[in-house]
């Protein structure tokens, strides 16, 4: 590594995004909003319908991440690809895959994204280059880096977001993903999402090492710390991890501090966490905040705000009644789909 680009990794690990820094426009803090709004209500509304026992199995929700799958989305082209672990109903919203289609499949519906066979933790959807939703930790760490190898053997400028919690953090794939992809400079963008447990074991419980942007640093790969609950703060970071990564210089590590609400899945109820420290987070909630910002900057009026949060309302609703209304695949549907095709269209030559 020159040391150019030595300085610049250093500089950048020390620096955590300053939510605001940089202003936007009406339209991207609508936009952010009204992705936020959708992922919110989204998920109350699975956690309701898992209540009523019309959706089952495993179900892990996305309730205070939303910031993260806005600012991420707003900052990166339809064109790159993501691949995530399986709390990831928001990221697949994000994308723009249907919410009649996300909620069917939470319902094992053939209308669902992947006509009822993932469920929760396995939504896909080639069309928006979402590629999962992954059931094991970690997994998805070197998938993803192989489809930014992909991206690179095709000669395009397209990136992948490769996201993992901080539990996955641990997996030793990690590390040998790391190291290939500094070695052959591919176009990965690794972006952890540090909720601050993984599962019920805090981050300080299980490492030495707590910030967790510093991991890539041994293979000299650029990392810095975001604030995961402002949609600005990751915008701005992962337009810059982007810019980095489209110049051909190889993988960028953004660590994402975040929080979710609820607990790790709906068995969960999260008793290992005090009142105090979930209100904290609760109080820097990032629907509330881009709320407040967007009529404190006169970017957005009340009524602008009662319109989409009308518009999100109506739209899960249909989702939910779309999803009820469908039927289930058939039992020889389980035969189907299990091998790839000749003519997929993501297969490199």
């Amino acid at each position: 590594m020159d040391t150019a680009t030595g300085n610049k990794k250093k500089t950048a690990s020390k620096k955590q995004s300053k939510p605001g820094k940089v202003k936007h426009d009406k339209e991207m803090y609508l936009n952010w909003y009204e992705l936020m709004l959708r992922i919110r209500k989204f998920e109350e509304r699975a956690l309701m319908m898992y209540g009523q026992q019309k959706i089952r199995g495993f179900c892990h929700v996305y309730i205070g991440q939303e910031a993260v799958a806005a600012g991420l989305e707003s900052a990166i082209r339809p064109e790159d690809a993501i691949v995530t672990a399986y709390r990831q109903h928001g990221i697949a919203l994000g994308r723009g895959c249907s919410t009649n289609a996300c909620m069917a499949e939470l319902f094992g519906k053939k209308t669902g994204i992947v006509k009822g066979k993932g469920g929760s933790m396995h939504f896909f959807s080639a069309e928006h280059r979402y590629f999962g939703g992954n059931g094991i930790v970690g997994a998805q760490i070197p998938i993803g880096t192989g489809i930014a190898f992909a991206e690179k053997y095709k000669g395009t400028d397209n990136l992948c977001v490769t996201m993992f919690g901080d539990g996955a953090a641990r997996q030793g794939a990690l590390h040998e993903s790391f190291n290939m992809a500094m070695s052959w400079k591919l176009p990965v963008l690794y972006v952890v999402e540090n909720n601050g447990y993984a599962m019920g074991t805090s981050v300080k419980r299980t490492s030495n090492v707590t910030e967790l942007y510093k991991l890539g640093e041994s293979y000299d790969m650029p990392g810095e710390p975001v604030d995961g609950m402002d949609p600005a703060a990751v915008h701005e970071a992962v337009s810059r991890a982007a810019e980095h990564i489209r110049a051909g210089k190889g993988p960028y590590l953004l660590e994402m501090r975040t929080y979710r609400y609820k607990g790790h899945s709906v068995s969960d109820p999260a008793k290992y966490r005090t009142k105090e420290e979930v209100q904290e987070y609760k109080d820097r909630d990032p629907i509330k905040m881009i709320e407040e910002a967007a009529v404190k900057e006169s970017l957005a009026t009340e009524e602008d705000l009662k319109s989409i949060q009308d518009k999100i309302k109506k739209e899960v609703a249909e989702a939910v009644k779309f999803a009820e209304e469908s039927d289930y695949p058939e039992p020889s549907a389980l035969w189907d789909e299990n091998y790839v095709q000749e003519d997929y269209p993501f297969i490199v030559d």
